[in-house]
């Protein structure tokens, strides 16, 4: 039996991720100076990730 594509490692998986976790877009806001010390974590704005 073969075994069904979705389930690949994570190795085989090279496509670029389009969603970024919470600390990965406080630190892309922080490079883009667009981040204020004391402001919540929820609800941050929508970021693209880095090309």
């Amino acid at each position: 039996m073969s075994q069904h594509p979705s389930l690949k490692g994570s190795s085989s998986m090279g496509a670029k991720r389009n969603v970024l976790k919470r600390f990965e877009r406080v630190e892309l806001m922080r490079k883009r100076k667009k981040w204020k010390e004391g402001t919540r974590l929820l609800g941050l704005p929508k970021t693209k990730p880095e090309e």
